[in-house]
């Protein structure tokens, strides 16, 4: 089922900084994270966002990875649906999908729904609030089954 909702609007000056990714339906790559943080900057002189995403492998105190990727904003009128290369030649749309006022949280999706990332300014968000953004984004019309909850310090 194709989705491609998003926010109406994304501040990219508030959104860029640090993500911590909280919970979801992740990919391969991050099979086993801990830790697990999106650090985005924009690139003036590439008119992109550069993406450090990190994590440590399959514990808290595990060998730290890194997974540096790019990204072009491809609806300029909102700035929520980019495309994301993690390495040449891929590039996968990203949907912000979800966005707290005060981005503080946000949630991202794909149009096949296969993935979902929940992140937090605040790795220590509580779960209250997890629950109640998790039903926000269901709310949309995403599907929130099988979301596995990242760990962190």
């Amino acid at each position: 089922m194709s989705y491609n909702k998003t926010v109406d609007y994304v501040d990219l000056k508030r959104f860029m900084g640090d993500w911590y990714v909280i919970t979801g339906r992740t990919s391969f790559l991050e099979k086993g994270a801990h830790n697990a943080l999106e650090k985005y900057k924009w690139n003036d002189a590439k008119e992109r966002i550069d993406i450090d995403f990190t994590f440590n492998a399959d514990r808290l105190e595990g060998k730290l990875k890194s997974i540096p990727q790019k990204a072009w904003i491809y609806n300029t009128k909102t700035n929520a649906h980019w495309k994301v290369q993690p390495f040449w030649p891929l590039k996968f749309n990203y949907l912000v999908i979800a966005l707290d006022p005060n981005y503080q949280w946000t949630a991202i999706g794909v149009p096949d729904q296969a993935y979902l990332w929940i992140m937090a300014r605040d790795p220590k968000i509580s779960p209250t609030e997890v629950k109640r953004i998790i039903q926000q984004v269901e709310a949309t019309g995403y599907s929130v089954k099988d979301l596995v909850s990242v760990p962190h310090r």
